[in-house]
């Protein structure tokens, strides 16, 4: 390659820095590449822009894996983001692709490794760190690649544009790729630093590498890529099987031990779980409960010890913050709201599924009920599925009768209800009572949009600074915390068989999840944790911890249990009810007619095998003839 005609995306890696910057890595878009390796500091800029393709995991225009679960439903399903629950993507029009992004980024760390000896006066050092994290995005990038698209083109060196047609690359089977990232994980590992000053954390780090690969690896083992018999034609042109039809217990050990090396080295450096006596902030004194103020602080705490690997760039305006909140009239929009799939997942304060506690009236759980007055968790009318909850419920869902830590102006003109000094609650004023019938403080009122379709809001994510009214509080996001390490190697422990090891890991996140552990819990009801009552808790817990983290989307997909949730008809309460006790019915949310108007109408589906894997763009398909689509598109 002679030229570069395009910009690219250079990302200021400063923690909780709010923006991103457009710069030219070379001085005009006819300049050679020397050129962009003139001088040190243009090095860098290339070296930033190597990490521009990375997917920004809270855009809702850029990122298919953000708000695209059975976790939460939104009013906003007129954005991008919405065609992908729809089922609404095909290769003809996939609507977020990431195909030729990602293979654009695994060219231009090519372009830095090839040509970064060019750059006169840098430290050799530097030299070798640049090309270090080259490598290790040429890695990552194949490895979001495989998630989205399973077998890949593996791009083992610079690809040059004179290349004949003919000699395009195919696909590579499965686990070809798999052992292939894998070592370009631990080369990468090997020569990165373990940690990174506070202001350079977004860059690679040995840690990061030996994470992300535990996590790919953890894929691997999983039954949708791990003997699945619907892949049997799954073939290249010359009839190689791109996909290996047999089931390898193995893979499950190379997932476990890649986690627990992975941990290993995480807290070797000083990694651990966020604890409530992290979140010193004399100026946030809600969530005032100890155990549930660690848990609202975990992701949005800049300064987590939890955090391995992070996302600086800014969440924008129209992201989880803004969309989750209360309901404020051109800031805040009352709209990420979480399912009754989800909100049946979190456990009961006994630490046990709502439909296996017997003190816990599940059938009963939509009935009406009242808070008892010294309860710190809410106040009046409220639903029993409400009470007695674990403190994830608390921390991280809103829902009718309860609090949300959230502060906001108040015009009672321009529709600020929540905000009233009425509705203001605990320290200082720093949470809101929120009622989500009609025309209550969080009710949809005669709103199109902006309205929480279920009756509960999402809690998760946003940080309890954040002022509805004048904005929320920036945080860089965590692509990879410790507490999903402990989650991974639980989950291969007990597909190997080490049930002690896998209960250990287990309590570690339900001890700071403020829950007995998984022997007190089940032994209470007389229930043995075999490996497929352990298989069943560890998935719960994932599901639970790792609300609104991006992994819903992709461990429904791994588990194949996509085409039971994916495709359900998503329910919540009666929202358009102005009383109390038609508010509080099961109602699935498919248009049908309920008292006060229509339920939202809110269309999922998933179609098996095809969307299990996401399309190659048709264009790709075509100009490489030994390019497979996947199954079904």
């Amino acid at each position: 390659m002679k030229h570069i005609k395009y910009l690219v995306l250079s990302i200021l890696i400063v923690i909780g820095f709010a923006s991103c910057n457009y710069l030219d890595v070379v001085p005009d878009e006819v300049a050679t590449e020397d050129d962009a390796f003139a001088t040190v500091q243009a090095a860098e800029n290339f070296l930033y822009s190597c990490y521009s393709y990375i997917p920004n995991p809270r855009s809702g225009t850029g990122s298919i894996d953000w708000f695209t679960g059975d976790e939460i439903v939104t009013a906003f399903e007129h954005e991008t983001f919405a065609h992908f629950p729809k089922g609404n993507y095909t290769a003809l029009n996939p609507i977020i692709s990431y195909w030729n992004t990602l293979f654009s980024g695994i060219k231009q760390c090519y372009m830095l490794i090839n040509n970064i000896d060019k750059t006169p006066n840098l430290d050799q050092s530097l030299k070798d760190d640049y090309v270090a994290q080259a490598e290790f995005l040429i890695a990552y990038y194949h490895f979001l690649l495989v998630r989205n698209y399973g077998p890949v083109i593996l791009i083992k060196e610079e690809p040059q544009l004179n290349t004949a047609p003919e000699d395009f690359l195919a696909r590579s089977p499965y686990d070809g790729c798999i052992d292939w990232i894998a070592t370009k994980f631990d080369e990468s590992a090997a020569r990165l630093p373990e940690t990174r000053p506070s202001d350079r954390m977004g860059l690679a780090t040995s840690v990061a590498a030996k994470s992300i690969k535990a996590r790919m690896l953890l894929y691997a083992a999983s039954p949708l890529f791990n003997g699945n018999s619907m892949y049997s034609d799954f073939k290249n042109p010359d009839g190689t099987n791109l996909m290996n039809l047999s089931y390898d217990v193995e893979k499950w050990v190379e997932a476990k031990n890649a986690a627990k090396a992975a941990i290993d080295a995480a807290e070797a450096v000083g990694h651990r779980l966020y604890q409530p006596s992290d979140a010193n902030f004399s100026d946030l004194p809600e969530p005032s409960d100890h155990v549930q103020r660690g848990l609202r602080f975990t992701l949005v705490d800049k300064s987590s010890k939890e955090h391995i690997w992070i996302d600086a760039r800014g969440e924008g305006f129209y992201s989880l913050q803004n969309k989750s909140r209360p309901f404020y009239e051109n800031y805040s929009w009352n709209g990420i709201s979480p399912t009754l799939a989800m909100l049946d997942r979190f456990y009961t304060k006994n630490g046990l599924p709502v439909d296996e506690d017997p003190e816990f009236n599940f059938d009963g759980r939509f009935s009406p009920a009242v808070f008892t007055e010294d309860d710190p968790n809410g106040e009046g009318q409220t639903q029993t599925m409400n009470l007695n909850r674990e403190p994830r419920y608390y921390a991280w869902i809103s829902f009718h009768g309860g609090y949300y830590e959230s502060t906001g102006n108040y015009n009672r003109s321009s529709g600020q209800w929540a905000y009233a000094p009425e509705n203001l609650r605990g320290i200082d004023n720093k949470k809101v009572l929120t009622r989500f019938t009609r025309n209550e403080t969080a009710g949809i009122r005669n709103r199109a949009n902006n309205y929480s379709p279920t009756g509960f809001l999402n809690k998760k994510g946003v940080h309890p600074a954040s002022n509805s009214g004048v904005g929320h509080r920036e945080y860089p996001w965590p692509v990879v915390r410790l507490g999903e390490l402990y989650l991974n190697y639980a989950e291969a422990c007990v597909e190997t068989g080490d049930l002690d090891e896998a209960r250990i890991y287990l309590n570690k996140i339900r001890e700071r999840a403020g829950i007995p552990t998984v022997e007190e819990s089940w032994g209470s009801i007389g229930v043995s944790l075999t490996r497929d009552k352990l298989r069943e808790i560890v998935r719960q817990e994932r599901m639970v911890e790792m609300y609104m983290e991006h992994q819903n989307f992709w461990d429904m997909r791994r588990w194949l249990l996509a085409e039971e949730y994916f495709t359900a008809v998503p329910e919540g309460n009666n929202i358009m009810a102005d009383q109390f006790t038609q508010f509080a019915e099961r109602t699935p949310l498919d248009g049908r007619e309920v008292p006060g108007g229509n339920a939202p109408n809110i269309t999922r589906e998933f179609n098996s095998p095809r969307n299990y894997l996401m399309p190659i763009p048709y264009s790709e398909v075509q100009k490489n003839k030994n390019l497979v689509q996947n199954p079904g598109y």
